[in-house]
């Protein structure tokens, strides 16, 4: 993977709340912009604006199909980031052994 994003302003985009819930709904393949309008309860522009970085860089990507909007997201390349940063790994690390010594 060519890395020319910026590693942390993905993750960032990653762990923001409404950015999630959005990809959230793109986990089990592409939905069309109202849906998402719908679901998440932001506006067309707020959409746009909260996936821009991700886009720009193919983690997330928009198609036309008969005159709607489709956003999808590219699964593979998302999880690689996560599985990439040493900054998640050692909260899940930590996390692990936190949760050893509670139980």
């Amino acid at each position: 993977m060519t890395e020319n994003f910026g590693r942390e302003k993905i993750v960032e985009s990653l762990f923001d709340p409404v950015t999630s819930a959005i990809l959230a709904e793109l986990e089990d393949g592409g939905k069309e912009i109202s849906y998402l309008i719908n679901k998440v309860g932001i506006t067309e522009d707020e959409i746009r604006q909260r996936l821009s970085y991700l886009l720009l860089h193919n983690f997330v990507h928009e198609t036309k199909k008969e005159g709607r909007t489709v956003f999808s997201a590219d699964a593979n390349k998302l999880s690689q980031i996560i599985e990439k940063d040493e900054n998640f790994n050692a909260t899940i690390d930590g996390l692990t052994k936190m949760d050893s010594y509670l139980n």
